[in-house]
């Protein structure tokens, strides 16, 4: 069995930390009131980024992201993998674990990329017994972001929003809920990003994240956008983020950047135009 309670993590911003933003975080918050790490970043014995994070997670709810589980992956998650996040989620403790609806892993080898599944019954069994091994192993919750997409498959025989219902259903695990994703995917394969919303069990999300995107075309001239994580939240994601906390309420709201990562004052506006947002829909 594992704990189905939500832990505290506040319905306000929350931003990626960098450790290059570290002083001025800990000087000047603004209106962040938590923060998220990559897991695989900190899974060391010490050091400075452990006594960084130890440091932080004194003062604000830490956020603990995957990206390397391979969830979706055909082979068995890595025990020693699974021992080593345990070990962190329990140190700091996090208020939250969350991983993507992805693979990242295949025959011992990893890539370094978060790649796309075919929504089939035999992926389904996989996904929800992988889940299923994730919250046995860290006795918690955890939380499955929606992936960003560029293409699908022929052989899938459901949406994504109802693979994720039965995720949900059969595994008890959260969402997170990533608006860019949706916004991205949305584009590049021609769906409504409203209805994709809509068509979510959004009683089960956890946690929201925002980022920026790129813009490019494909081979036949068609928008493509790349979710880069490396530039402002774009207008009409923020737009789209309105339609979901109609929905939702105020939920735990993160910016992600991590690529041309920029100074602090920048990302701390992002996150004052989250807490905004948030403010519309208490």
């Amino acid at each position: 069995m594992f704990d189905r309670t939500a832990p505290a993590l506040p319905a306000r911003p929350g931003v990626g930390f960098k450790p290059q933003h570290y002083e001025a975080l800990m000087a000047d918050p603004g209106p962040v009131a938590w923060l998220e790490v990559h897991a695989e970043n900190y899974m060391g014995a010490g050091g400075r980024p452990l006594a960084q994070l130890q440091a932080l997670a004194a003062r604000f709810p830490v956020s603990v992201h995957g990206v390397g589980l391979s969830i979706g992956g055909e082979g068995p998650l890595e025990h020693a993998h699974l021992d080593r996040l345990r070990g962190l989620v329990d140190h700091l403790p996090a208020a939250r674990f969350s991983e993507h609806l992805a693979w990242s892993s295949h025959g011992g080898a990893f890539l370094n990329d978060l790649l796309p599944l075919p929504y089939t019954a035999r992926t389904l069994a996989r996904v929800c017994a992988h889940v299923d091994q994730v919250q046995q192993a860290l006795g918690r919750q955890m939380l499955l972001e929606n992936p960003s997409s560029y293409l699908a498959f022929t052989e899938s025989e459901m949406p994504e929003t109802a693979f994720l219902g039965e995720v949900v259903q059969r595994t008890g695990c959260g969402l997170l809920l990533d608006v860019n994703n949706v916004f991205v995917s949305a584009v590049n394969l021609g769906f409504e990003p409203r209805a994709y919303i809509d068509a979510l069990p959004l009683g089960a999300v956890g946690e929201l994240h925002l980022g920026g995107h790129d813009s490019d075309s494909d081979d036949q001239g068609r928008p493509l956008l790349i979710d880069s994580h490396g530039a402002p939240v774009a207008d009409p994601v923020w737009a789209l983020l309105d339609h979901v906390l109609s929905l939702t309420g105020p939920k735990p709201l993160l910016i992600e950047w991590d690529t041309d990562v920029p100074d602090w004052p920048e990302l701390r506006a992002e996150a004052a135009r989250a807490a905004l947002a948030l403010e519309a829909v208490r």
